[in-house]
C-alpha cells in the first residue's frame, strides 16, 4: 500500500471516529470551554517579550476545514517538532519552574506546542485554530499540548504521544486553553471526562 493510500485511510478514519463519538453519547470531539480564567504565569512572561502575538484578535472563531492536505502537514509538523528537539525541564534550562520560549535545540512541553503552533500558522492554519492548552497528566502533573480545532474535532499535538489525537481519546484531564477569539486570554474547559479519566491508570 503507497503512503498516499495509508494518509487517506488515517483520515477517513478520523472522521469516522468523530462522527462515531457523537453518536454513542461519548464526549464530543469538540471541547467545551467555559468563561474566562487566569493566564498561565509562563505565558503571561512569554507575553512580556512577544506582545504582538498575544495580541491577536480573531473576528471568526470557526473551525478549521481538516482536508488530506491539512492533515499531511499536521503529522509532518508533529513529527519533525518531536523528533528535532529534545527534552528539557525550565529549571534545567533556565533555572525556573516555568519559562515558555520558542526551542532551537531544547524544550519544555510548552515550547513544543509553541513551536508547533507558529510553523502551522506560517502553513496556512488560521491562529484562532491553534490554541495552546493546558491539561492535567494521569499522575497529577501539569502538562501543556497544542489543540487544533477542526471540523471534525479538536486534534493534540503533543511532544509525549507521537500520534495526532482527538481530544476525547487521550487520557488527560483538560484544565484550559487560549480563547478562540483573543490569544491573550484564557478560558476554562468544561471536561466531563475526569472521573473516567482518574480511573484510567494510577
Amino acid at each position: 500500500m503507497t503512503c498516499k493510500a495509508v494518509l487517506a485511510g488515517l483520515f477517513l478514519l478520523i472522521g469516522t471516529v468523530a462522527v462515531q463519538a457523537t453518536q454513542i453519547g461519548s464526549p464530543s470531539p469538540w471541547m467545551n470551554s467555559g468563561g474566562r480564567t487566569t493566564q498561565p504565569i509562563g505565558h503571561y512572561e512569554f507575553c512580556q517579550r512577544y506582545a504582538d502575538e498575544c495580541a491577536i484578535v480573531s473576528r471568526s472563531d470557526k473551525p478549521v476545514a481538516l482536508t488530506q492536505e491539512l492533515w499531511r502537514k499536521v503529522i509532518e509538523i508533529n513529527n519533525q517538532v518531536n523528533t528535532s528537539i529534545e527534552a528539557r525541564t525550565d529549571m534545567d534550562m533556565w533555572g525556573k519552574p516555568e519559562v515558555w520560549s520558542y526551542p532551537t535545540k531544547y524544550g519544555d512541553c510548552e515550547d513544543y506546542a509553541l513551536l508547533k503552533r507558529k510553523l502551522l500558522q506560517q502553513a496556512g492554519v488560521p491562529v484562532n485554530a491553534l490554541l495552546i492548552t493546558v491539561v492535567r497528566q494521569t499522575n497529577g502533573d501539569g502538562h501543556a499540548v497544542l489543540a487544533m480545532r477542526t471540523d471534525r474535532g479538536d486534534f493534540v499535538l503533543d511532544n509525549l504521544e507521537p500520534r495526532v489525537l482527538v481530544w476525547n481519546q487521550t487520557e488527560y484531564q483538560f484544565l484550559k486553553r487560549q480563547s478562540t477569539r483573543n490569544t491573550g486570554v484564557w478560558v476554562s474547559i468544561d471536561d466531563d471526562r475526569q472521573i473516567l479519566v482518574g480511573s484510567i491508570r494510577e
